[in-house]
């Protein structure tokens, strides 16, 4: 025959039973030296016989194609009726021996074991571990014990191998794999209907069952996900089937959609370490990310997967395996910093806001309703019966940022000497209705959110600002709650009307505060004001109140997107006189609402909170303040609501008590507003006493949530603020109480937070200590003080 063109490989050549014709080893030759040597010769005439029928030029007659195809076909037959008559094949392909029978165990044999669920290694067995178990060496040199189970291949006609050839063996294995000719013996054996065992497939495939063919079609069929699968199995001993021709399609097409799937992936990571390489002010915009469907995919998965919001188990899946493609643990803190380092996140994302799925901005359909609202100037049903009270002094007390004005007080001395003073109360209920699409979303929503970073507003800004909100200068709806008091502080006699005002001054505590001090003649009103919280606080003290005043710490942050944003920090004493001022007419406003629903029988959220008869002189011994105020709310029981009569606040020191000075950031404040402003009109009341409280139960829920956050969120921003300081700081800390042993419950003076730390011998409850900050990391909400001594 002509030699073929240079296209093609050597031609296959007839070859005798592995049996029969391979020579006899050299002396001193390792016993798997030669069957590499015989192994090579055949796997290269398979694949030049395969070059051969898959080079395609012009010049390649047409008989010496033939030719080549005839020749495979004759090697193989006499492969294959060299190999079933060594292993006594049957026309079903089933093995008249039992191919399952183990190997017994010894010291010298070469076998593979699963490390763990992911690695497998070569060993040499050394010797037993108790009844079942063996010591073996593997590729790397480390002894450990395998049980049986463990084993997943015994190499065949091996003994006494040497431990330190096994790379060697490794690597020639490894050069010697072809998963192409599998697809080979697949077609032969599926036409047959044959099952194989690894040493049988490598009789077909390399026409020897020496050792390390027999672990090269090992190798083969255990990574084979597309022509074979398991049949039968015992211990180490397997028995593989060719699958039907169906089916090895269908795993193509996985495979080929697996590879594109990774392919994918392998991009993605691409873009995903660009974009960390980045300066800050180079990153991608998040809306970048969301725009091609197969990015937006997998970022919305990372995202879901670091909120622990994964929708179904692929999307959890696909984030893990992002996170391994880039080198971290699959994690949810890794999958956050990582969306950091991207720009997808700001450095100081709330992950709260995300987890718990609140909303923070409102719909258009939202909006639009709400401004049709303010442009309509919807029919004011209280508008003949409003108290024109634009006569009087107002004042709104508030903090210097606050978005939407709830409440202002006035205050008169009367003829007889007694003081009357006037809490008036926005009057949000003018434009919304009960069951309207408005006040459903702000049921919804529960509460407006104060974070230090930004406000999400129970109702739309626009409505809430524009035309809710108690405005300075301006004529105000509001719901005016009227009281004149005895001169010990109790209530003399109240009127609850609709009213018109017009707020003179709006102030925040500090300006307040600074008036009450300096007591001029002009601001007489307020210096009245002051005077009525001083007697209702002796009043409530008298009848068994609480006083819970502590610090109230209060953070800006103006820019929270960028990576060191300024943080304002503010600590206010709630003993301060313009706080105790405001805090003590709410009281009061409360406590009225709360007796005018009782003499009505109207239906209200009634606030009580159980006092277990505390014996306050008990706790006359701390401070007061801070540190008395944190032993009282420790003993202090949850409160509870009755929505039919008032129970009693014994905190406060009432017999009843209603929120009602919020309606525009509470909606139970609004629903009390809903129940007064009927019965004042006359009508039957929109809400019954267990319609209240069914709205009462997801309210209060969402209520308890936003709290939540709000605390997580002050908390971070506080830590923040501590980790930027210089080390050398030092800060003042008032010991509350010991949590064990010599771990104290501090309170940071100048940024009012609580934390624990060690303190030395002889400090006790009550004492001022000095701390300075080791570690502060507020992700991890982690804070670490060490005492000054």
């Amino acid at each position: 025959m002509a030699a073929p063109p240079p296209c093609s490989a050597p031609l296959p050549h007839s070859a005798p039973c592995a049996a029969s014709a391979s020579p006899a080893a050299a002396p001193g030759t390792p016993p798997h030296a030669d069957a590499a040597a015989a192994a090579a010769r055949p796997r290269a005439r398979w694949s030049s016989a395969v070059a051969s029928l898959r080079c395609e030029r012009s010049y390649c007659v047409h008989s010496l194609v033939e030719g080549v195809i005839e020749e495979i076909r004759e090697s193989r037959r006499r492969r294959l009726a060299c190999s079933a008559s060594k292993m006594a094949l049957t026309s079903s392909g089933e093995l008249l021996q039992d191919k399952l029978v183990n190997r017994a165990l010894e010291k010298g044999l070469l076998l593979e074991f699963k490390k763990d669920s992911e690695k497998v290694l070569l060993a040499v067995t050394q010797r037993p571990d108790g009844k079942k178990n063996w010591m073996v060496s593997d590729q790397n040199g480390v002894s450990s014990s395998i049980k049986p189970q463990q084993i997943t291949f015994i190499v065949p006609g091996v003994e006494n191998f040497d431990q330190k050839e096994i790379s060697d063996f490794l690597q020639r294995a490894e050069d010697n794999l072809d998963p192409t000719l599998l697809e080979f013996a697949w077609v032969e054996l599926l036409e047959k209907n044959k099952s194989v065992t690894a040493e049988e497939l490598a009789e077909i495939i390399f026409g020897s069952s020496e050792p390390l063919e027999s672990y090269c079609a090992h190798l083969l069929l255990s990574k084979d996900e597309i022509y074979f699968t398991v049949i039968e199995a015992k211990g180490s001993r397997r028995i593989y089937g060719p699958r039907p021709a169906a089916q090895v399609e269908e795993q193509i097409r996985r495979k080929l959609a697996r590879e594109a799937a990774e392919k994918e992936i392998e991009e993605f990571v691409q873009l995903l370490t660009s974009a960390k390489l980045m300066p800050y002010p180079a990153k991608p915009r998040k809306s970048s990310w969301l725009t091609e469907e197969k990015i937006r995919k997998k970022i919305e998965s990372l995202e879901c997967y670091a909120i622990d919001a994964c929708k179904n188990d692929e999307q959890r899946k696909l984030a893990g395996v992002i996170l391994k493609a880039m080198g971290l643990t699959k994690t949810a803190s890794s999958a956050v910093n990582l969306l950091i380092d991207i720009g997808y996140f700001p450095v100081h994302v709330n992950l709260d806001l995300l987890k718990l799925n609140v909303p923070t901005v409102h719909s258009d359909e939202i909006i639009s309703a709400a401004e049709s609202l303010l442009l309509s100037q919807s029919v004011d049903l209280d508008e003949t019966d409003r108290k024109d009270l634009t006569d009087l002094k107002v004042y709104a007390i508030d903090v210097d940022e606050a978005d939407e004005l709830d409440d202002a007080l006035s205050a008169t001395r009367l003829l007889d000497g007694r003081i009357k003073v006037w809490i008036h109360v926005a009057d949000p209920a003018r434009f919304v209705r009960p069951g309207s699409l408005v006040d459903r979303e702000a049921m919804k929503r529960g509460t407006s959110i104060f974070l230090p970073t930004a406000t999400y507003p129970m109702f739309p800004e626009k409505l809430a600002m524009a035309g809710m909100s108690l405005k300075q200068g301006e004529l105000c709806n509001a719901v005016s709650v009227s009281v004149v008091l005895h001169s010990d502080g109790s209530i003399a006699e109240f009127a609850v009307d609709n009213s018109i005002i017009k707020p003179t001054y709006m102030l925040t505590y500090e300006s307040a505060s600074e008036l009450i001090h300096l007591s001029l003649e002009e601001e007489i009103e307020l210096k009245i004001l002051s005077e009525a919280a001083t007697l209702r606080l002796q009043w409530r003290r008298q009848q068994g109140a609480l006083d819970t005043a502590t610090l109230e710490t209060r953070v800006k942050v103006p820019d929270p997107e960028e990576p060191e944003p300024e943080i304002k920090l503010y600590v206010e004493d709630q003993a301060d006189p313009a706080m105790r001022l405001v805090s003590e007419m709410m009281i009061l406003c409360g406590e009225v609402i709360a007796s005018y629903g009782s003499q009505n029988n109207i239906p209200l959220p009634y606030r009580g909170q159980p006092q277990s008869n505390i014996d306050v002189s008990a706790f006359s011994h701390l401070p007061e303040g801070p540190v008395r105020s944190s032993a009282l709310v420790k003993i202090m029981r949850a409160a509870e609501f009755d929505f039919r009569k008032p129970v009693r606040h014994g905190v406060l020191g009432i017999p009843g008590y209603v929120q009602f000075t919020s309606p525009i950031r509470r909606y139970m404040d609004l629903l009390a507003h809903y129940q007064l402003k009927a019965f004042l009109r006359g009508e039957s009341l929109p809400f019954s006493a267990g319609q209240l409280e069914g709205i009462a139960s997801s309210v209060n829920m969402n209520a308890r949530l936003a709290k939540k956050i709000c605390n997580t969120s002050l908390r971070y921003w506080i830590l923040e603020f501590l980790r930027r300081q210089p080390k050398e700081k030092r800060y003042h800390a008032l010991i509350l109480r010991f949590i064990k042993d010599r771990i104290a419950a501090l309170l940071l003076v100048e940024v009012g937070l609580q934390a624990s730390a060690w303190v030395s011998v002889g400090r006790d409850i009550g004492d001022e200590i000095v701390v300075w900050v080791e570690e502060s990391h507020p992700r991890d909400d982690f804070l670490s003080l060490r005492e000054v001594i």
